[in-house]
């Protein structure tokens, strides 16, 4: 007992001490004051993920498309609005995409990307909806292990850098996901209109793959800077190059398991990417000898 009282004495004097090198810009923008709101609506997150599919167990699914249509596109505006604030930021600022330490001044370009900065990480914990609606809309193979680890660590992590970190290096992941995120939205946004859309998109496959490159590029880039010494805080290069790696494995194994093994399965008709709240064609059960459509459920 008296161990992990030490270790917990410890641990709150190593945040005190975190707190003096943090940055002083962002410590009374919401949300960034205390990790608790961060950390509560995590575990209130994670404690649907157990309550959500009770709640649901014997009711009807909700359909929710103008829901979906909605919160879709709402996202892709949101995403492009932080990559294109990150992109005209960073050029503003003179950043170079190979090595750029973190400038803590109030210039109003560092200002400008800390600012989207932090609008992406708000826009990590509004992604919680995606597993909200998946669990309303009764499709609770959606909700994969890879799902839940991408979107609950994400909001967390993301608290940390912008504590710390909102400028510097940290743009540049920022703004790639973010415009991968544009394309990712913009196509669950359209396939939320039903079939008479789903049958064109047939680039979801890509999606993917877009996301799997997305994360060697992260590798390579924090590896440069690591090895030319880039001043940025070396304990956050690695730990993304950690965090990197558990992603490529992760989404390796979905895009093996939805692509190569069975391959003759049409894409419509197989999950959706295992971190987005995309729509997937429900087919038709027969029961008491009427044709029926799986999951019909509640409109709006």
């Amino acid at each position: 007992m008296e161990t992990v009282i030490h270790f917990m004495n410890d641990s709150v004097e190593f945040y005190k001490w975190s707190l003096t090198i943090a940055d002083k810009r962002v410590e009374e923008w919401p949300m960034m004051s205390s990790p608790l709101p961060t950390l509560g609506i995590s575990v209130l997150y994670l404690l649907f993920l157990w309550v959500g599919p009770l709640y649901m167990q014997n009711r009807e699914p909700f359909q929710l498309r103008k829901t979906l249509i909605v919160y879709n596109f709402s996202m892709v505006l949101l995403n492009f609005y932080i990559c294109k604030e990150l992109l005209l930021g960073s050029r503003a600022a003179g950043y170079s995409y190979l090595c750029q330490p973190v400038n803590y001044s109030s210039d109003v370009n560092e200002v400008r990307i800390a600012s989207a900065l932090w609008w992406y990480y708000i826009s990590k914990g509004v992604e919680f909806l995606d597993t909200v609606f998946f669990i309303m809309r009764k499709k609770f193979n959606q909700v994969s292990f890879l799902h839940v680890y991408h979107h609950c660590t994400m909001f967390i992590l993301w608290w940390i850098g912008i504590k710390w970190v909102p400028g510097g290096q940290s743009f540049f992941g920022a703004t790639i996901n973010s415009g991968i995120h544009v394309l990712m939205y913009g196509y669950y946004g359209l396939a939320a209109f039903g079939p008479k859309i789903q049958k064109y998109l047939w680039w979801k496959k890509y999606l993917t793959i877009i996301q799997m490159i997305q994360f060697h590029v992260t590798i390579g880039h924090a590896a440069h800077s690591l090895y030319t010494g880039c001043p940025f805080p070396a304990w956050m290069q690695w730990a993304l190059i950690g965090y990197a790696v558990t992603f490529i494995i992760l989404f390796a194994n979905f895009y093996y398991q939805t692509y190569r093994r069975q391959p003759r399965l049409k894409s419509a008709k197989l999950a959706v990417n295992g971190i987005s709240n995309g729509t997937s064609k429900t087919p038709e059960v027969t029961e008491n000898g009427k044709k029926q459509k799986k999951g019909k459920g509640k409109h709006d």
